[in-house]
């Protein structure tokens, strides 16, 4: 990644030097407010003098008046602009520029996108694509080169294959800032040279190399760590947390996961000190989420109210976040540094009431007031290549007419092995109450896009189906029903509208979120996103029986995901992520012949 060079044009910082001696008035001038400094864990009584995007003075409050432009901030508090360590725009199934619309008010100004799920639609052009999204907008985007596509090699299929040869090229781009992270854990642990040589292109560079260590422990947390990798945010408990840190590794505490807060706070309020290497992310934040609650702002708060210190939180999102991208002029609110800046109206409830990018002030009360984009560039093309299903496709067949035993995936999330013997009549497999098919449909072109049919245990009761393209990390169709009609009208209804979410039940469509760009994300108003998205949440919770924290909706966008520890259907069959074994029926035995 290229070093900003906007701060060191020619007299900016003669200009600032001049305004901080009185030589010179400031451009914007924040007087009255209590800036918070993540440095020293200070609260003080100071005004803030900006040339151009540049920080000149950090004074007295009352002793200067001279500014072109003045920002009143009298009884709240001013700190360093909020930076997301880790995120999936995709995930909010919106564009970069509404992303930015959306988040930039909420005082995000840096984010670090991993467009891992664009890449794993469209290969080097999903990427190329994000790059040229992310052009130009109030929200400093650092765009990461997809380290794992797809995520679990051999075991699933998605729209391309990165090797070394394409994260060479992606590093080789100034707008790439590192190695996103790398899910491929079994890769680095086994030194496969496909993931050896990833790594080692990252570390060649000099940028970052992100992971995502889910799971590991003990020695294989240690060889992770031993292999060249940097970061992980997929922290579990707070013992975990802590493992992590003390490996040397800079955490990426994700607010996506909110059960896990409570323990993790508790494991730092431990510690004394607030560890350099703790920073804030968000991962993913579904787009109801992010325009009613928020991103990062949204994460902060439940920190602070499940414990954290206000300005340790502010610090791992600020501070320590700048450290870790190794971004100098970011994250500190001192002269010489970058005037992004957000004036909150409190530290427990943390009210954002204006924000500043870079000398301009960017948002105030909630609404973007700085120019951005007026289009996205032009979309990518569509990603469905694949003919309408029948409910034929979606039917459990087996070879006999006797009893079957077949292997099933155990829960959500944390998934296990499990079997269960059905009846089978006229060739179908009759499945009892509470268990689930999960059909997965190859949707890149790349292969015959014949369903692949688990089942599914613990996962309640359905009375419906639901039917998503957004379905990490490989996103292919991905199906939940138990019947085959109302798999059929949902996974249609996508393959129509180009990608998105659908709920069917009692043969028609209930709900539909199209989601035309790669089958991810869409162009309209976060808000109206949001709207629509709620809709289909509602229509999927008169279909599907939920049970947090781990049989929520957001499971089904990652039931799929074959890199994680444990057994995970895929369009190539059904995957233990553990082991690297792969099944291609569920059926493990039959009574009546040979399977």
């Amino acid at each position: 990644m290229q070093e900003p060079r906007d701060l060191d044009i020619s007299g900016l910082r003669d200009r600032a030097v001049q305004a901080a001696r009185g030589q010179l008035p400031f451009d914007l001038l924040i007087t009255g407010g209590t800036v918070v400094d993540v440095a020293t864990g200070e609260l003080r009584s100071a005004d803030i003098g900006m040339v151009g995007p540049l920080i000149a003075s950090v004074h007295p409050p009352a002793t200067r008046n001279d500014a072109a432009e003045h920002l009143q901030a009298t009884g709240r508090f001013i700190v360093p602009g909020l930076i997301d360590t880790h995120v999936h725009i995709e995930s909010s199934m919106v564009s970069p520029r509404r992303y930015a619309e959306t988040v930039v008010p909420q005082g995000t100004t840096t984010i670090c996108w991993d467009p891992h799920e664009l890449a794993n639609v469209l290969g080097l052009d999903g990427v190329r694509w994000a790059i040229e999204a992310a052009r130009g907008l109030p929200l400093r985007i650092l765009v990461l080169a997809p380290s794992c596509v797809p995520s679990a090699p051999g075991l699933e299929r998605a729209g391309a294959v990165f090797e070394a040869a394409e994260m060479a090229e992606m590093l080789s781009w100034p707008e790439i800032a590192g190695v996103a992270e790398v899910m491929d854990m079994r890769g680095v642990l086994e030194r496969q040279p496909h993931m050896v040589d990833i790594v080692a292109a990252g570390m060649s560079s000099s940028k970052l190399v992100c992971g995502h260590a889910r799971g590991l422990a003990g020695a294989d947390l240690q060889a992770f760590a031993a292999g060249g990798i940097q970061s992980d945010h997929e922290i579990t408990s707070g013992d975990d947390l802590l493992a992590k840190l003390r490996a040397g590794f800079t955490v990426e505490l994700r607010g996506s996961h909110d059960y896990i807060l409570p323990d993790a706070v508790a494991a730092l309020r431990g510690l004394g000190a607030l560890p350099s290497t703790l920073t804030i992310c968000t991962d993913d934040v579904f787009p109801d989420d992010l325009v009613e609650a928020g991103g990062m702002i949204d994460v902060l708060r439940r920190l602070v109210q499940r414990g954290l210190p206000p300005i340790d939180a502010l610090r791992a999102a600020t501070l320590n976040a700048a450290i870790r991208i190794g971004r100098r002029d970011l994250g500190l609110i001192a002269p010489g540094r970058r005037a992004d800046l957000v004036v909150l109206s409190d530290l427990t409830r943390m009210f954002v009431e204006e924000v500043v990018v870079s000398g301009v002030i960017a948002a105030r009360s909630g609404r973007l007031t700085a120019e951005s984009h007026l289009e996205t560039p032009p979309l990518p093309p569509p990603t469905m290549r694949l003919p309408p299903m029948t409910a034929e496709d979606f039917r459990l067949r087996a070879p006999v007419d006797g009893p079957v035993r077949l292997r099933t995936v155990v829960t959500p999330r944390f998934t296990t092995w499990g079997e269960l013997t059905v009846p089978v009549e006229h060739g179908e497999c009759l499945l009892p109450d509470g268990v689930l098919l999960m059909a997965v449909i190859h949707r890149h072109g790349r292969a015959p896009a014949t369903p692949i049919i688990g089942v599914l245990e613990n996962w309640g009761s359905w009375t419906g189906a639901l039917a998503t393209t957004v379905a990490h990390d490989s996103h292919n169709l991905v199906v939940f029903g138990r019947e085959p009609a109302d798999m059929a009208e949902a996974a249609n209804a996508l393959i129509t509208v180009g990608g998105g979410m659908a709920v069917a039940s009692d043969g028609q469509l209930r709900a539909l979120l199209p989601l035309p760009i790669c089958g991810l994300i869409s162009d309209a108003p976060t808000r109206d996103v949001a709207d629509t998205f709620r809709i289909l949440r509602h229509a999927a919770d008169q279909v599907a029986e939920w049970k947090p924290p781990l049989r929520t909706f957001k499971s089904i966008v990652g039931a799929s995901l074959a890199c994680n520890p444990g057994p995970h259907v895929t369009d190539m069959g059904i995957a233990d992520g553990t082991t690297g074994e792969i099944f291609s029926t569920v059926i493990t035995e039959a009574t009546s012949s040979s399977v």
